[in-house]
């Protein structure tokens, strides 16, 4: 029996910012409301993708909140503003629903979606503020369609935000994780400065700064297979610039 079957019924919300998924959504929501977890809903906050990813989310909400049951919402935001901004939407509609578990997943598929109860299992058994799903502990792996360049940069980026901020997370890049609903509260979403990719980065150190431990569990990351990667060079350098004024402020703080 695991910790996950001890507390059936716990509210869990994973929040998928889209934009421009829509040949991936349809299977990511089966998969998604398929998981065996009594009160999982999945929220979709698209930023008024132009190929139709907002509607055809509707149409699956539709689909899936039968019965009485909302199993599944939509969240639809006039401006492309990042994807930090995306999941600080997200996951504030999320606490104010009152989930006690929050997930951060991409629509893309490279997260195993089949993870997340091993993930609920750990915190609710640990009582941890985090369970990262990560790439770089013992037993977590890259698709092989990653190129070399791909995965050095990754691996690089790592490094680089552990050493500066002075964090144990091996994957504090990652962006599918779990979060329970203290941690996201003590930190305080609306403070949180980044607008793209590092905010990542950004939440993982604010969480442990406050008090909230993190667990890592292994996860193998997979290559999208539709669509294309939405990191461009404006969030490359946002990421590199986070660690340092992250580190900066606490210094003065």
């Amino acid at each position: 029996m695991t910790a996950y079957d001890r507390h059936p019924g716990v509210p869990v919300t994973i929040v998928m910012p889209t934009y421009n998924e829509a040949p991936n959504l349809p299977r990511m929501a089966e998969l998604v409301l398929g998981l065996p977890i009594d009160g999982l809903h999945l929220k979709i906050v698209d930023d008024s993708s132009p190929d139709g990813t907002g509607r055809i989310a509707e149409e699956l909400a539709e689909k899936y909140n039968w019965d009485g049951r909302q199993r599944m919402s939509v969240l639809h935001r006039t401006e492309k503003d990042g994807l930090g901004r995306a999941y600080v939407a997200g996951m504030s509609a999320a606490l104010e629903e009152g989930a006690a578990y929050v997930v951060q997943m991409d629509a893309d598929g490279s997260h195993p979606v089949e993870a997340v109860p091993r993930m609920l299992g750990t915190a609710v058994a640990s009582g941890v503020g985090l369970v990262v799903g990560s790439r770089y502990v013992e037993g977590g792996s890259l698709d092989e369609e990653w190129g070399r360049h791909r995965v050095l940069l990754s691996r690089f980026a790592n490094r680089y935000a552990r050493t500066v901020l002075g964090t144990k997370i091996r994957d504090i890049t990652a962006g599918f994780n779990l979060w329970s609903a203290t941690a996201l509260r003590d930190v305080d979403l609306t403070t949180l400065d980044s607008a793209g990719y590092s905010f990542q980065v950004e939440l993982k150190f604010k969480a442990v700064r406050a008090g909230h431990s993190a667990v890592e569990i292994p996860i193998r990351f997979e290559e999208r297979t539709e669509g294309v990667s939405k990191m461009n060079l404006a969030t490359q350098i946002e990421s590199a610039v986070m660690p340092v004024r992250l580190r900066l402020r606490n210094r003065r703080g």
